[in-house]
């Protein structure tokens, strides 16, 4: 009898490490990390120009966690970002180019 009673908790030792291992294994949806979009900055000024080359491009704009937005070729001493296609004038009423990017 002793024996049956120690491959009954055997097996269910070894059912529930099965279950547990799975569950650490899949990560939890609080555990994910956040969507991409999520991370990605958001421009707080909108409007745009046309360039010399007759370009539509993004006008200088903070956004609102500081980091360089997706396209931003410069950061101007003002802290906000250009989309500037040329060097020429970049961030020109904005204090000039603090770093290119």
């Amino acid at each position: 009898m002793f024996k049956r009673l120690s491959l009954a908790a055997l097996l269910c030792v070894a059912a529930l490490s099965v279950q547990a291992r799975g569950q650490f294994t899949q990560p939890q949806p609080s555990q994910q990390a956040p969507a991409t979009q999520a991370q990605q900055p958001h421009m707080i000024e909108s409007g745009s120009y046309t360039n010399h080359a007759g370009v539509q491009v993004h006008s200088p704009a903070h956004t609102d966690n500081g980091a360089a937005p997706a396209g931003a070729s410069a950061q101007c001493r003002d802290g906000s970002y250009s989309f500037s296609q040329s060097r020429r004038g970049t961030c020109s009423h904005h204090g000039g180019v603090a770093r290119w990017l």
